[in-house]
């Protein structure tokens, strides 16, 4: 009788055991890594989705967050994730263009004046962007942004004339990037992120275009100290998984996680814009000049980015989706109009 007992209770603690080892075996480990620091909102996203996902998913899917850019920048993050050495990003609008050329209609310059034109016109042409990441083996979970960009400068811009004057920095490996801004005639100087901040102390170079929260935490604002009041342009951001991960998760979880990434993607967003405001008056407070500029001048600016729209990367590879971007501008615009009247 003990014997029986005996085998029966070793039966029950192996297939105890053995259940046990099989639910750790199914849980679902996803590395993604991200530029922004520990503390910063992205950062604070990231940390709220991943305990949303191990809610929806009753521990089964967790993830497991590099922050900081301790995984390299954002163009070697992605191309970790093509390796599989990596299985998401929270990435901006400056590496997007590594994951499809598409993206980057939405950071043309001067085309949007507010985030509700940049709202309208991002919800209509994502779908079709989502489609091309995809392909491509990546999906889109949220979209965010990471501010306006602005140019930080050492000596105060006005003009564009100014600003060709001084040695703007630009990031390597992006050459769209650079033959768009060598059609403004201006002086690129391609560094690392690393490398901006002393390059700026040393003189390398004498200007910046960052959005304010970028240039509060690094304080690079200290050192080029005017900001010229022109919106360049929206750093769109998204936070991205590889395709081949998003088949790892049991496709009975993937509508609710996905709404979850879109929710606190909306909740990002705000406050990203509220803490840009707030980015621009602590600058001020601590010296920060911003450089306001006349109707004429910003006319300048205007006039000059338009003047280059067809030599634009994002017109001379998707002509489509650019001339979609702009009849959904001015359509906003006009609704805006009617509304008004009315």
């Amino acid at each position: 009788m003990l014997k029986r007992v005996t085998q029966t209770l070793f039966l029950i603690l192996a297939l105890t055991t053995l259940n046990g080892n099989a639910i750790s075996a199914a849980k679902t480990i996803l590395k993604f890594g991200t530029i922004a620091p520990e503390g910063s909102d992205w950062h604070d996203a990231m940390l709220e989705l991943r305990q949303k996902w191990l809610e929806l998913s009753d521990g089964e899917i967790e993830m497991r967050i590099y922050a900081g850019g301790v995984l390299g920048g954002e163009t070697e993050m992605v191309r970790k994730v093509q390796r599989r050495g990596l299985d998401g990003i929270a990435i901006s609008g400056a590496g997007l263009p590594n994951i499809d050329s598409s993206i980057g209609c939405l950071n043309v310059p001067m085309l949007f004046n507010t985030y509700q034109e940049l709202d309208y016109v991002r919800e209509r042409v994502s779908p079709s962007v989502e489609q091309r990441a995809e392909k491509r083996g990546f999906k889109i979970l949220t979209w965010a942004e990471g501010g306006w960009v602005y140019f930080f400068t050492k000596r105060p811009v006005r003009t564009p004339d100014d600003l060709r004057k001084l040695r703007l920095w630009i990031t390597p490996g992006f050459p769209d990037h650079e033959k768009l801004f060598k059609e403004f005639k201006f002086q690129v100087v391609p560094l690392s992120a690393t490398d901006m901040l002393t390059s700026l102390q040393t003189g390398l170079i004498e200007a910046i275009d960052v959005p304010p929260l970028f240039a509060l935490l690094d304080r690079s604002y200290q050192i080029a100290s005017n900001m010229t009041d022109v919106k360049w342009a929206p750093l769109n951001a998204a936070m991205v998984i590889s395709a081949k991960a998003w088949q790892k998760i049991p496709e009975q979880l993937r509508p609710e996680l996905a709404a979850a990434a879109v929710e606190i993607g909306k909740g990002l967003r705000q406050s990203i814009r509220t803490a840009e405001s707030e980015a621009i008056n602590a600058m001020q407070d601590r010296g920060l000049t911003i450089v306001k500029i006349d109707p004429s001048e910003r006319e300048m600016w205007k006039s000059e980015v338009e003047s280059a729209h067809d030599q634009m990367p994002c017109n001379q590879e998707h002509p489509e989706l650019f001339h979609n971007i702009l009849t959904l501008l001015q359509e906003f615009k006009n609704s805006q109009t009617t509304a008004v009247q009315q």
